[in-house]
Formats: C-alpha cells, structure tokens, sequence
C-alpha cells in the first residue's frame, strides 16, 4: 500500500477554481480507480489556501495508473499555474490491520 501526505499552497486568487477542479478530480479517482482507496482533500481551518490530501493506493502500480488517467491528467494541468507550494510526503502506516475498520464504520453510518 502507498500512503501519502500532499500538501499545496494555492495563489489565493485561484482557490475557488482550484477546489473545484480538485473536487472533481478526487471524486473521479475514488469512483473510477479501483486502486485508489483514498484521495481524500482537506485545508486548514485558519488558511483555506492550505491543502493537505490524504492519498492511500492499493500498490505501486495502482499510483503510477492513477497518474495516467484523464482526469488526474486534467488536473495536473490545469492547476499547474494556480499551485504555489507542493510537497508530497510519504508515510507509513503504523496500524494496516486496523484499517479496514474505517471503512466499516464509514458503511454502517
């Protein structure tokens, strides 16, 4: 499993554009990609311009077709000028087995 932290910083006067193609984005992956588990996009309370994803891929090959997609690719590029900091950090998780409970109690609610 990969899982990843990503944090972006967006031109403030791009936000609402940018979160509405990340939305899109996000949502296209998790519906279309079997692979991805979670692209799960989130911002800081006191800056909104502060992005942080929470991206979770079944494997290696499940990451590297994710990023092959149309609408990853629609993304990439159309945000490009938008994004003013990006740094992708990588994690490991330190309780795997416990993970699938999240996603039961996401169903049962």
């Amino acid at each position: 499993m990969i899982v990843r932290l990503t944090e972006i910083e967006i031109e403030p006067t791009y936000l609402d554009a940018y979160l509405s193609i990340l939305k899109e984005e996000s949502k296209a992956s998790v519906e279309l990609e079997e692979g991805v588990i979670s692209i799960y996009p989130m911002y800081l309370k006191e800056k909104e311009n502060q992005i942080r994803i929470l991206e979770i891929y079944a494997d290696k090959k499940a990451y590297e077709s994710h990023l092959q997609t149309p609408h990853f690719k629609h993304y990439k590029t159309t945000t490009i000028k938008m994004v003013t900091s990006l740094k992708l950090i990588d994690m490991h998780a330190i309780d795997v087995e416990s993970m699938p409970m999240i996603f039961e109690k996401m169903k049962a609610n």
